[in-house]
């Protein structure tokens, strides 16, 4: 059995860089234990009381469309990143993981290059019982890879809807993957994703495809020029890029420079990362509030009698909450 190693031995470990310790910190994390959450956040605590790297660091979200090549770009641009003198930390977000293992496995596979390395860290994001529960984890995970000296940390999707939205929430940049043959994309693309992207980069723009790249690229600048200005004065750019070839991976990191160095001017990069940690505390909230009220023995045993009248329609849903919490006066 291994042995349980102590706060301070996971502190010191991750503070020194020691990519072991980082990975048995992350373990411990998820872990489910009582015993074994209550270390996790001693450690957690007294390692962002020692460390004060967040906010020099980039956190870039990507995302895209099924079959627009991830795994590939993240590799590629990852090797730019790492021969440019950075650190790395890729995690990845994937809210089917819970059920199946869902790609994690798959995609550390696939960026056979960046997993060998020594400046690139992959680490699958953990799964929880819920989109939120893999948030949670997913976030303090960022929060120790920067302690442990990785200064840029790429956050990856692999699930699709809603987990975009909170990766978003938790990123200083969101790059939206996409492919040529934007007629018919723009036509199933969400307009709300579209809404948070800080850049979008058509993907496979070499040999034959340039010229659809092209296009492609053209009709998704047009489109967002409909949407509404971002509050930083930013306006997102649609570009192309190549991970065969390398073709515009450059062109792409210095946009992401270029939008924090504004942000960082203005004083936005500071007031949003603050308004992510509200965001985090009150999803954490809700969370641990939801928990603990159906862990009550007495909600518990009413509940299944009132699920049953209102599958049965004998019991208006409405009626049912007030059963359970109480009218408000009664509050």
């Amino acid at each position: 059995m291994r042995q349980r190693l102590s706060c301070d031995q996971y502190v010191n470990g991750i503070l020194a860089g020691d990519r072991l310790l980082l990975s048995r910190a992350i373990t411990l994390i998820e872990s489910r234990h009582p015993d074994d959450q209550l270390l996790a956040q001693d450690v957690l605590s007294t390692v962002l009381a020692k460390s004060s790297t967040n906010f020099n660091s980039t956190r870039v979200g990507i995302t895209g469309v099924p079959g627009v090549g991830k795994s590939s770009f993240i590799e590629i641009l990852g090797a730019h990143l790492t021969g440019l003198g950075h650190r790395l930390a890729v995690l990845t977000v994937d809210p089917t993981s819970q059920r199946s293992g869902g790609s994690l496995l798959g995609d550390k596979t696939r960026m056979e290059q960046l997993s060998m390395n020594p400046n690139a860290y992959i680490r699958p994001s953990p799964a929880g019982d819920s989109l939120g529960g893999v948030a949670h984890r997913t976030r303090e995970t960022l929060l120790l890879c920067e302690a442990a000296g990785f200064d840029v940390i790429l956050i990856e999707t692999v699930g699709v809807g809603q987990s975009e939205t909170v990766v978003h929430g938790m990123v200083d940049f969101f790059l939206l993957l996409m492919l040529a043959g934007a007629g018919d994309e723009l036509q199933g693309m969400k307009r709300g994703i579209m809404e948070l992207a800080d850049a979008l980069a058509i993907t496979k723009a070499d040999g034959d495809n340039i010229p659809s790249a092209n296009r492609a690229r053209v009709e998704y600048q047009n489109a967002l020029h409909l949407f509404p200005p971002t509050d930083t004065g930013w306006y997102p750019p649609v570009l192309t890029c190549s991970a065969t070839t390398g073709d515009g991976i450059d062109h792409i990191w210095q946009t992401i420079v270029e939008h924090q160095q504004l942000t960082r001017r203005s004083g936005y990069h500071t007031t949003h990362r603050h308004e992510q940690q509200l965001a985090w505390f009150r999803s954490l909230l809700r969370h641990e509030l939801d928990s603990r009220f159906f862990k009550q023995p007495a909600i518990r045993a009413k509940l299944e009698a009132i699920e049953k009248q209102v599958k049965a329609g004998t019991l208006f849903p409405v009626q049912a909450v007030q059963s359970l919490l109480g009218s408000p006066e009664e509050s």
